[in-house]
Protein backbone atom coordinates (compact mmCIF):
# COMPACT_ATOMS: atom_id res chain seq x y z
CA UNK A 1 0.00 0.00 0.00
CA UNK A 2 1.42 3.41 -0.92
CA UNK A 3 1.55 6.21 1.71
CA UNK A 4 0.02 9.28 1.72
CA UNK A 5 -0.10 13.01 2.76
CA UNK A 6 -2.83 13.92 5.14
CA UNK A 7 -3.22 17.73 5.41
CA UNK A 8 -5.60 19.28 8.27
CA UNK A 9 -6.39 22.52 10.04
CA UNK A 10 -5.79 22.80 13.39
CA UNK A 11 -7.79 24.54 16.41
CA UNK A 12 -5.16 26.80 16.10
CA UNK A 13 -5.94 27.58 12.00
CA UNK A 14 -2.44 26.67 11.41
CA UNK A 15 -1.71 23.76 8.35
CA UNK A 16 -0.41 20.93 8.96
CA UNK A 17 0.54 17.42 7.24
CA UNK A 18 0.98 13.76 8.46
CA UNK A 19 3.19 11.28 5.81
CA UNK A 20 1.20 8.29 7.03
CA UNK A 21 2.67 4.64 6.17
CA UNK A 22 0.25 2.11 3.88
CA UNK A 23 -0.96 0.50 7.03
CA UNK A 24 -2.41 4.52 8.09
CA UNK A 25 0.51 4.82 10.83
CA UNK A 26 1.93 8.27 11.18
CA UNK A 27 5.28 8.60 10.08
CA UNK A 28 6.16 11.77 10.08
CA UNK A 29 4.77 15.13 11.14
CA UNK A 30 5.06 19.36 10.67
CA UNK A 31 5.34 21.71 12.08
CA UNK A 32 2.18 24.68 11.85
CA UNK A 33 2.05 26.40 8.95
CA UNK A 34 0.22 29.81 8.58
CA UNK A 35 -0.62 29.31 4.91
CA UNK A 36 -2.00 26.19 3.07
CA UNK A 37 0.52 27.05 0.45
CA UNK A 38 4.04 27.19 2.76
CA UNK A 39 2.48 23.50 3.89
CA UNK A 40 2.13 22.50 0.29
CA UNK A 41 6.06 23.42 0.11
CA UNK A 42 6.46 21.93 3.15
CA UNK A 43 5.24 18.65 1.57
CA UNK A 44 7.13 18.87 -1.26
CA UNK A 45 10.18 19.55 0.96
CA UNK A 46 10.15 15.91 2.64
CA UNK A 47 10.02 14.71 -1.40
CA UNK A 48 13.24 15.94 -2.04
CA UNK A 49 15.04 15.56 1.45
CA UNK A 50 14.00 11.60 2.52
CA UNK A 51 15.71 10.43 -0.20
CA UNK A 52 18.81 11.68 1.65
CA UNK A 53 19.66 9.89 4.81
CA UNK A 54 22.11 12.86 5.90
CA UNK A 55 19.01 14.70 5.74
CA UNK A 56 17.80 12.83 8.80
CA UNK A 57 18.79 13.10 12.88
CA UNK A 58 18.33 10.84 15.17
CA UNK A 59 17.48 12.16 18.90
CA UNK A 60 17.04 11.21 22.55
CA UNK A 61 14.22 11.94 24.16
CA UNK A 62 14.19 12.54 28.61
CA UNK A 63 12.88 9.30 28.89
CA UNK A 64 15.61 7.52 26.45
CA UNK A 65 13.35 6.62 23.73
CA UNK A 66 14.15 7.44 20.13
CA UNK A 67 13.29 9.63 17.69
CA UNK A 68 14.19 11.46 14.57
CA UNK A 69 13.63 14.87 12.39
CA UNK A 70 14.23 15.02 8.80
CA UNK A 71 15.84 18.81 7.52
CA UNK A 72 16.30 20.92 4.80
CA UNK A 73 19.13 21.90 3.30
CA UNK A 74 19.19 24.84 5.28
CA UNK A 75 19.34 22.87 8.61
CA UNK A 76 15.34 24.02 9.40
CA UNK A 77 13.50 20.82 10.89
CA UNK A 78 10.45 19.60 7.76
CA UNK A 79 9.06 16.79 10.21
CA UNK A 80 9.58 14.98 13.10
CA UNK A 81 8.68 11.41 14.11
CA UNK A 82 6.83 9.80 16.83
CA UNK A 83 9.18 8.39 19.86
CA UNK A 84 10.42 5.19 19.04
CA UNK A 85 11.78 2.14 22.34
CA UNK A 86 14.45 1.01 20.84
CA UNK A 87 17.18 2.44 17.78
CA UNK A 88 15.77 -0.06 15.09
CA UNK A 89 12.38 0.98 15.61
CA UNK A 90 13.88 4.21 14.45
CA UNK A 91 15.76 3.42 12.01
CA UNK A 92 13.21 1.50 10.12
CA UNK A 93 11.07 4.94 10.48
CA UNK A 94 13.30 6.66 9.00
CA UNK A 95 13.50 3.50 6.37
CA UNK A 96 10.07 4.37 5.91
CA UNK A 97 9.99 7.97 5.69
CA UNK A 98 12.32 7.27 2.50
CA UNK A 99 10.10 4.66 0.72
CA UNK A 100 6.90 6.73 1.22
CA UNK A 101 7.31 10.06 0.74
CA UNK A 102 8.34 10.41 -3.17
CA UNK A 103 5.00 8.81 -4.31
CA UNK A 104 2.59 9.79 -1.45
CA UNK A 105 -0.18 10.96 -2.31
CA UNK A 106 -2.12 14.23 -1.09
CA UNK A 107 -4.88 14.26 0.71
CA UNK A 108 -7.51 16.48 3.00
CA UNK A 109 -8.03 15.32 6.35
CA UNK A 110 -11.55 15.15 5.52
CA UNK A 111 -11.63 13.21 2.86
CA UNK A 112 -9.83 13.47 -0.90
Amino acid sequence: MAGKFEVFTGKNNKHYFKLKAGNGEVILSSQGYVAAKDCANGIESVRRNAANVDRFEVLKAADDSSYFVLKATNGQVIGKSQMYKTASGCTNGIDSVQRHAADAKVADAAGE
